[in-house]
C-alpha cells in the first residue's frame, strides 16, 4: 500500500533549491538502478505522483525515505539520500548543488582531491577565499561574499574535527605560479599549506609544472570513501555538478587519482618546494 501522507511534509509547492537538490539526487539514484518512477514507487510504498513530486523539487521529502530506499537501491544509495536531506538545514553560503557531496564530506573515512583550477577548498585560506569572490561573475555582495567565507572556513574544521580520517589533496603546482589576488594572497595560502600539511591525516603533493606523464588531462576529481569501503565520485565546474555513485563510474576515478599520486610530488618534497617558494615571494 502507497501512501501520500507523512507529517511536516510542507507545501506542496515548496521549490527551494536545497529541495531540488534532494529531488535531482533521488532521481539519479532511481536512474542509476535502471527503474522508472512507476516501478519505485511502489517498492518504497509511495504513490507515482508523490515520488513524481519529489523529484521536481515540489514537494518536502518523508524522513524515512532513505530507510525505505535501502532494501531496493542498497545502502549506499541510502547513504547519500540522507546526506542530500542534510542539505535542506545547511547553513547558508553552500551552494545548492555542492551541499549533498559537502554532506557526504562529514561521514566520509577517507577524502581525495584533485584540483587543476583552484586551491581546494579545504585548504583555502580567508585571503585567498576572499580573492576568489571579489572575481566571481555575476559579481556577489560584500554580504554575500562574508558569507561565502563563514561557510567555507566553518567546512575546514572538518580537518581538524575527523583526526581519523585521511584528507589527500593533488595540487597542480601553477595555481601558485598564478599567484590570484597578488603576492601576500599567495603568501597566505602556501603559509597555511605548511601548517596544515603537518598535521598527521593530511597529506599534500604538488604537480610539478612539468610533468609529461600526468594522468589528470581530464580535469579536477574528487573521491570519498565511505562505509563499508565503498567509494563515490565527485565532479563539478560551473555551478554544475555530478556524483558518481556506481562502481563502475568510480573505477576509472580510483585509477587516475592513483596514478597522480605516483606522479607528483612526495609529501615532503612537496613542503620543501612549498618553503622555498615562500622565500622567494
Amino acid at each position: 500500500m502507497t501512501s501520500d501522507q507523512e507529517p511536516n511534509c510542507g507545501a506542496e509547492n515548496e521549490t527551494s533549491d536545497g529541495l531540488k537538490t534532494y529531488g535531482a539526487v533521488l532521481q539519479a539514484l532511481r536512474d542509476d538502478a535502471n527503474l522508472t518512477q512507476e516501478e519505485f514507487a511502489p517498492l518504497v510504498q509511495y504513490s507515482v505522483h508523490y515520488i513524481a513530486k519529489i523529484e521536481q523539487g515540489k514537494r518536502f521529502p518523508p524522513r524515512d525515505l532513505p530507510q525505505r530506499l535501502e532494501p531496493v537501491l542498497g545502502r549506499l544509495a541510502a547513504k547519500v539520500l540522507k546526506a542530500a536531506a542534510r542539505s535542506l538545514n545547511r547553513k547558508r553560503g553552500l551552494a545548492a548543488w555542492f551541499q549533498q557531496w559537502a554532506a557526504l564530506e562529514e561521514e566520509a573515512l577517507a577524502l581525495y582531491t584533485y584540483e587543476c583550477r583552484t586551491i581546494p577548498g579545504l585548504l583555502q585560506p580567508e585571503p585567498y577565499i576572499r580573492a576568489l569572490f571579489a572575481r566571481r561573475l555575476p559579481p556577489l555582495s560584500a554580504e554575500q561574499i562574508d558569507r561565502q567565507i563563514a561557510a567555507r572556513l566553518e567546512r575546514q574544521e572538518l580537518l581538524r574535527a575527523r583526526p581519523n580520517t585521511f584528507f589527500s589533496f593533488i595540487v597542480e603546482e601553477c595555481l601558485l605560479e598564478r599567484r590570484l589576488g597578488g603576492a601576500e594572497v599567495t603568501a597566505a595560502v602556501i603559509d597555511h599549506l605548511l601548517q596544515v600539511g603537518r598535521w598527521l591525516n593530511v597529506e599534500v603533493q604538488l604537480m610539478p609544472l612539468r610533468q609529461e606523464d600526468h594522468a589528470g588531462a581530464g580535469g579536477q576529481l574528487y573521491l570519498a570513501e565511505m562505509r563499508p569501503n565503498q567509494w563515490i565520485g565527485y565532479m563539478e565546474g560551473h555551478d554544475r555538478s555530478s556524483l558518481i555513485t556506481d562502481a563502475a563510474g568510480v573505477s576509472p576515478m580510483l585509477q587516475r587519482y592513483g596514478k597522480m599520486r605516483s606522479q607528483a610530488l612526495s609529501h615532503d618534497a612537496t613542503m620543501r618546494l612549498l618553503e622555498l617558494r615562500r622565500g622567494a615571494l
